[in-house]
Parts: structure tokens; sequence; C-alpha cells
């Protein structure tokens, strides 16, 4: 049972003299999708990393249910449940698609369980399954991008974070990639879904919350943002 709300609470980031993120502030409860959108240079990449703690970063709070994490490097936010697809999906190139997915569970015990896991991961991308023996960097963009997904679900987490992970797709793939949010958020896995494409993240989300340089302009129900005239004209260009 995922019962852990993620809680970030006065984030910023700097890169140099430039403020990226400024004093941001958003929260996932448990088994929600939430969507992050914004225009380009917008801060949304910069959010995600620097939750993950891959960047500096000033925060106030930062705790996923009762653990603090403000403290916890970015390699061992994976042992407090929490996943991360990262833009541009950085699969091992040289390694099979089931060594990409096995060191995932780089965290876990090798067991019935683990194994059980990649039996689930392949149920989701048959693909994969498929093609398991072949070398990561002969797949094409979308089935990277389903690698990337199913790495990251090997570690079993609680919260998904997915960084753009439409980019480069075609619209059939990210229609295939829609359905795979839609069946982890239905099966109670909360996910942070940072999107360039809008489309994708209102009907992936149940909530969104939209960033102009780096602060957060709108938050409110993914259903009802979509049809928002101001969303619609400075985000989407409509």
């Amino acid at each position: 049972m995922n019962d852990a709300t993620l809680t970030v609470e006065g984030l910023t980031v700097h890169y140099g003299g430039v403020c990226a993120v400024r004093d941001l502030s958003f929260s996932v409860p448990a088994g929600e999708a939430v969507g992050v959108i914004g225009a380009n240079g917008a801060g949304k990449t910069s959010t995600l990393k620097a939750v993950m703690g891959l960047i500096p970063r000033r925060i106030t709070a930062l705790r996923f249910g009762d653990t603090d994490l403000t403290g916890v490097a970015a390699r061992h936010m994976v042992r407090h449940g929490i996943g991360y697809v990262p833009e541009g999906r950085h699969v091992f190139a040289g390694l099979s698609v089931e060594r990409n997915l096995l060191l995932g569970a780089y965290a876990r015990k090798w067991n019935a369980e683990t194994r059980a896991t990649l039996a689930e991961v392949y149920e989701l991308f048959p693909v994969l399954g498929e093609m398991h023996d072949r070398l990561a960097g002969a797949l094409s963009g979308g089935q990277q991008q389903m690698l990337a997904i199913g790495r990251a679900l090997m570690s079993k987490p609680r919260l998904l974070l997915l960084d753009e992970p439409s980019m480069g797709l075609s619209p059939k793939l990210v229609e295939d990639i829609l359905a795979v949010l839609q069946r982890l958020r239905a099966d109670g896995l909360s996910l942070l879904l940072v999107e360039q494409n809008a489309k994708l993240t209102f009907e992936a989300t149940s909530t969104c919350l939209v960033v102009e340089n780096g602060e957060a302009a709108m938050t409110g129900a993914s259903a009802r943002l979509r049809h928002d005239p101001q969303v619609r004209r400075i985000y989407l260009g409509l």
C-alpha cells in the first residue's frame, strides 16, 4: 500500500547568477499523479533534478511520508522508494535490455520477488521481453524510453519521477507511453511528471502545476487547467 506523500517547500535553484527555480512549493499525494508544465526554460527539469538532489539547491523542506530527504544523496533516493526516469533515457547502450533492467534493481536482493518484478515489466512492455538479449543501443527511441521506465520500476518505487518521457517520440508512441502512465497510476503508483507535451500531461495526471520563470503561476485540477484560456494562451501557444 502506497501511503507516502511527497512534500516540497521553498525550493530554489540558481545557475550562477540566474535563478531557475524560485521558492517553489508543491506536493504529490500518495497514489496521485501530478504534472509540471510550462514553456521551455520555465524551470521544469531543474525542479525535478533538484528534488532528486542531482543539482545544488536551497530547500526549506523535502519529505516523503515521514522521511526527511533534505540531506539524502541522489544515489540513495531509490532506497527510500523514489524512482527516476531522466530526460534523454540514458540507457546503457552496450548492455543488453535485461542487464539494463537488472541494474534498476541494484538496491534489492535477487530473489523470487525481484524475478516477479522483472516479469511484470515484461508484461507491461512486451517488446522488452522479446528483445531481452538485444543491446539497448540497438533499440529505437521509443523502445529505449520503455526501457528507461522499466528500469526505474525494477526498484519497486512508491513514487516515480519522469522527465520529458515523450521527447522525440512519434504520436503513436506518445499514446503508448500515456497508456502505461495511466496504468501505473491506476495501480496506485504516485507520479510526478515533467512534460512539454501538455496534452499528455493533462491526460496522465490529476493535478497540474504550471510554472513560469521558475515560479508557480497556477495550480489545479488537470481537467480544469486543460481548458483554462490563460494556460492555453501562455503555455500552449493557442
